[in-house]
């Protein structure tokens, strides 16, 4: 069996040959996820679109490794204009709203390039059969 598991999620894909996310044992990273559309493989339209993408593939990631969005322990994001913050909170509220209970989080300014506008990597701790 091996020891490290990669995950793929529906509508989602990178242009080169890695996986959305890779798991060896509880351990979980994502590559970027990207505000690509699920739906059309398509860029999202401003930033309002391509974070709700983001965290739609969030969601869709810690499912299939067969979490969920609590087991993350850090997420980092990648903007290319740093004021984007308000659709970024707008988001994270919504998927962490208690205040006692959120993953560590930063937010870097970057060149993204193919009209990207944000790209999101996330580091999970995901509990194994053994753990529950």
């Amino acid at each position: 069996m091996a020891r490290r598991t990669s995950i793929q999620i529906p509508g989602f894909a990178h242009v080169n040959p890695i996986p959305a996310a890779s798991r060896v044992g509880p351990f979980l990273a994502t590559g970027a996820l990207t505000g690509r559309d699920p739906d059309t493989g398509e860029m999202g339209t401003g930033i309002d679109a391509q974070m709700a993408h983001v965290f739609g593939h969030v969601r869709a990631v810690m499912e299939a490794a067969g979490g969920s969005v609590q087991d993350i322990l850090k997420m980092t994001f990648h903007l290319a204009d740093p004021d984007d913050r308000e659709a970024l909170n707008r988001e994270w509220l919504a998927m962490f709203p208690d205040p006692s209970s959120r993953p560590a989080r930063q937010a870097i300014a970057a060149d993204l390039g193919r009209g990207s506008l944000v790209h999101c990597d996330l580091l999970a701790v995901v509990p194994t059969k053994d753990d529950r």
